[in-house]
């Protein structure tokens, strides 16, 4: 028979190690680095969205994985001490959204740490990946298809309005994928004979300067290249083309639901939906290198008729069978 003194002194020992067993089992816990260019507040909706994806993958916040986040809220420069931070911290997956910026910070900084990419960036031609089939390497994700789509955005604007002949192109000079954007966009306003006059703008300021020039030249209509900075300003541009009556074309639904006139891109929500179920088959095992990259099955064009009606533009028939959302 076991001796009283003897039992309370096993039973001491195992409460002692009672929180040491729940400390290693916190720190076995896996954590999720989150690098984005964006900003907490306006990403707040995407964040959800990638916790859904998370979550369809067998993983909850709090319960069996933790996040880690380092925005940069539009300051590309930021991205590469961020992402060292979070190799030091020996996160267990890097995931990177907000375009190519957080994506190359990551990448450069870690060859050994899996890496989910949520991007506009072809991640072939910028070399984040080998191919979208077989990656390589550490790094994975979904390619948005943001940045090639300016062609077509600019032929909707100009069917939109075919008398106009000077349409404004807003342009971040900080945005490393901005020229490649800007050089397909004057190739398509060549081929319909419009001339375009380009802004550019890395500031609150800097926009509200290029929008006060563009309507002083009497610039026609607005095409905004895509960008995560002028994303995260979407409400300030959108309130600044209706106050100069400039309709205008953007890459994301956000931008026609915070006022804007017209969009043509992916749904980025499901985009981050789906970078959540890939940070959760890595965390389970799965090998970035043999994760295809995902891409969007669908565009959607978005046309905010209260927006048009504001403006007097009368949106052909056309235009409106062929949007996927009318907002009014």
């Amino acid at each position: 028979m076991m001796r009283r003194r003897q039992f309370i002194t096993l039973l001491g020992g195992a409460a002692a190690a009672w929180p040491l067993a729940a400390r290693a089992q916190q720190q076995a816990m896996p954590v999720v680095g989150w690098l984005s260019t964006r900003a907490p507040g306006e990403g707040a909706y995407l964040l959800a969205a990638f916790r859904q994806g998370l979550k369809e993958a067998g993983y909850v916040e709090g319960q069996n994985v933790t996040l880690e986040f380092r925005w940069g809220e539009g300051h590309y420069e930021r991205m590469p001490a961020y992402a060292a931070e979070l190799v030091r911290r020996a996160v267990t997956v890097i995931v990177t959204t907000g375009g190519d910026p957080a994506a190359q910070a990551a990448k450069a900084a870690t060859a050994a740490i899996p890496i989910v990419f949520v991007s506009g960036s072809d991640p072939v031609k910028v070399g984040l990946v080998a191919s979208l089939n077989r990656p390589g390497g550490n790094i994975t994700g979904v390619h948005m298809l943001l940045l090639g789509l300016g062609a077509k955005r600019l032929g909707l604007l100009h069917e939109l309005m075919p008398t106009v002949n000077l349409i404004g192109v807003l342009v971040n000079p900080n945005f490393v994928d901005a020229q490649t954007q800007l050089r397909d966009v004057e190739d398509a306003a060549q081929s319909v004979g419009v001339k375009l006059l380009v802004q550019k703008a890395g500031t609150r300021l800097e926009i509200d300067t290029a929008f006060a020039d563009l309507a002083r030249q009497k610039t026609g209509a607005l095409l905004v290249i895509s960008d995560p900075f002028f994303t995260i300003q979407r409400v300030q541009i959108a309130a600044l083309a209706a106050r100069y009556a400039m309709p205008a074309v953007f890459e994301l639904r956000e931008y026609a639901a915070a006022g804007g006139l017209m969009s043509y891109g992916p749904d980025l929500a499901n985009g981050y939906r789906q970078g959540g179920v890939y940070t959760g088959k890595i965390l389970k095992g799965a090998k970035p290198a043999e994760l295809p990259v995902e891409q969007p099955t669908k565009l959607g064009l978005v046309i905010n008729l209260k927006t048009a009606k504001a403006l007097g533009l009368q949106i052909p028939d056309r235009l409106l069978a062929l949007a996927d959302e009318v907002i009014e």
